[in-house]
């Protein structure tokens, strides 16, 4: 297991000519504190300015800028003599600047002893400030003292960047020595993701690589189980290259012997449950809490969830085989608060791997039908959405039903990725970029109550006939931890009176508590003869009472995590 992993890192990172530099220069330094990937930064961790000790891969210098580019403030110095066409002269040659050979840049590469400098095709760049802005958390400095271009294979999005490249180029000191200039052409062998799988087109990529993207809210309704070709896709990392006759799962608890499992056995040895659950990512409708004040992250517009069957072993009954049971009481006790670790096969350039967690409580206990799931709506789990093996975990956040999974520890602590440490956390609205300390706050596990309407769309012309008084509404609900959808409320005279919408789709043989999927609504809006527009505003409730909250004001966070407030569409009536 341990030796295909090695094998698999091997092959991921690329290696063009531009990386010898970089790996030679790696093999004589010693790195003493952990990486991690991300969009953000732990100001209160002492890592400051020059001192900052965490961040960049180079790959992720810009990580944050290709999760919406248009939402984020720059705060990039002036690029020097580049010109305004930024996209065909950014690394180029600059006459008036000095030039700095390889052995030069690589001398710059430790922030503890000094600056920290990196080159872009013919330009050499000291990005030492920028570190204490960059918002990638405490990640090793692959690049620092060589070259980026290697690392942006794997976080392709960055090239032909506009915003990158203005931003790197506020950051240029001199020109590369034209002898250690290398040809920037990469093979097809060279690109990690190059080997990813072919999409539906319907998904609409807000990036390319790693590839992020949401079907068309409009469409969203139209089914209750979500065809699994327009599933939103969440990608960290290059999508792994996996087969059944070779996969593994090794399972641990950091103490006694690990065993390990192939997918024969999951399919085998364990009895088939389905479960029918909506999968919903932290950031979906991000966009609308932007529009009321700029953050970070995915541009994600109300898409970036889907409801679909998924079949696999019970994780209980998995540990159970393992030797950790939920009726047993010194089992219990023993591992009593402890969490359970997921790992992917996908790894980032500094080989770590993708993980989350979640509490073992949840795990062990069967009515939360936590699943190893092989099969997405009756088929084979698709390459983009864990093949052939990942974690459902329902009514929580998306990140932690984690893919292609390659381990499973059980541990005392939470799993130490950033993606549940540095990220995937809410923050009151006062919290900033500069006081944030993401230790302070509890990883999301269960999510909030939510609802988006699909159709009429934003600013949709309504065509209404002779005599007709209302037209057709349709939308989704969901709420986190099996809470049941029981009402859709929606107004459109703003808030001062109310009308229920009707609930045309749900999980029927759900029981109490279990209520993972989500449920379709519809309902007729109406419309006085006088009016031209109208605002359609909802809330969804749940069983618990939970109601949406009804501005994203008060629960505006800088990372747009939760983004829950009521839906509000505007659209235009035009009578024929």
């Amino acid at each position: 297991m341990i030796l295909k992993r090695l094998i698999y890192l091997q092959n991921l990172v690329p290696k063009p000519k531009q990386a010898t530099l970089l790996y030679s220069s790696l093999s004589t330094q010693s790195f003493h504190y952990k990486p991690n990937y991300g969009e953000n930064e732990d100001p209160s961790s002492g890592f400051k300015a020059h001192k900052f000790i965490g961040a960049l891969s180079l790959g992720t210098l810009f990580y944050y800028l290709w999760n919406n580019e248009k939402q984020w403030s720059i705060f990039a110095k002036s690029s020097p003599d580049v010109g305004e066409d930024i996209l065909p002269n950014a690394g180029h040659r600059i006459q008036h600047l000095p030039t700095y050979n390889s052995a030069t840049v690589a001398q710059h590469s430790d922030p503890n002893s000094g600056r920290v400098w990196v080159t872009f095709k013919e330009g050499v760049y000291d990005i030492t400030d920028f570190i204490s802005q960059h918002p990638g958390g405490e990640q090793l400095l692959l690049a620092a003292g060589s070259s980026i271009e290697p690392f942006w294979h794997l976080y392709a999005v960055h090239k032909g960047n506009k915003i990158v490249y203005e931003l790197l180029e506020g950051y240029r000191i001199g020109n590369l020595d034209p002898s250690d200039v290398v040809d920037e052409k990469v093979s097809k062998d060279d690109d990690p993701f190059s080997t990813d799988p072919k999409r539906h087109p319907v998904l609409k990529p807000l990036s390319a690589k790693p590839f992020n993207a949401e079907p068309p809210l409009a469409i969203l309704a139209d089914s209750y189980l979500t065809p699994n070709e327009f599933f939103y896709v969440r990608n960290h990392l290059p999508v792994p290259i996996l087969e059944e006759e070779s996969y593994e799962l090794d399972i641990d608890d950091q103490g006694n012997e690990g065993i390990t499992l192939s997918l024969h056995d999951l399919k085998n040895k364990f009895p088939k449950y389905t479960v029918t659950a909506a999968i919903q990512c932290g950031g979906n409708r991000r966009t609308e809490m932007n529009a009321k004040k700029p953050l970070r992250g995915l541009g994600w517009k109300g898409a970036a969830i889907g409801n679909a069957e998924w079949s696999g072993a019970r994780l209980t009954d998995v540990l159970a085989y393992y030797g950790i049971k939920n009726n047993d009481e010194d089992t219990l006790k023993k591992y009593n608060n402890f969490h359970v670790q997921f790992e992917g096969y996908d790894v980032g350039a500094d080989g770590k791997p993708f993980g989350a967690s979640i509490p073992l409580s949840r795990a062990l206990d069967p009515s939360k039908d936590v699943l190893l799931a092989y099969e997405m709506n009756g088929v084979a789990l698709p390459r983009d959405h864990g093949y052939p093996i990942r974690a459902v975990v329902p009514g929580t956040v998306g990140v932690r039903n984690v893919k292609w999974l390659a381990r499973i520890t059980i541990a005392p602590e939470e799993s130490d990725t950033h993606f549940q440490k540095k990220d995937y956390k809410s923050f009151n609205p006062s919290i900033n970029w500069d006081n944030v300390d993401f230790d302070k706050s509890r990883a999301i596990q269960n999510m909030p109550v939510t609802s988006a309407i699909c159709r009429p769309t934003k600013d949709e012309i309504i065509h209404l006939k002779k005599g007709q008084t209302s037209f057709k509404a349709r939308g989704y609900a969901w709420s986190g931890g099996g809470a049941e959808i029981i009402r859709m409320d929606l107004t459109v005279d703003g808030c001062q009176t109310w009308f229920e919408g009707s609930i045309i789709a749900k999980d029927t043989k759900a029981k109490d508590a279990r209520h993972y999927s989500w449920v379709i609504w519809e309902a007729d809006i109406p419309v006085r003869e006088d009016q031209s527009e109208i605002e359609i505003c909802g809330k969804a409730v749940d069983s618990n009472l939970n109601v949406q909250p009804e501005s994203f004001e008060n629960i505006w966070n800088l990372r747009g995590m939760a983004s829950n407030a009521y839906p509000r569409v505007s659209v235009s009536i035009k009578r024929d």
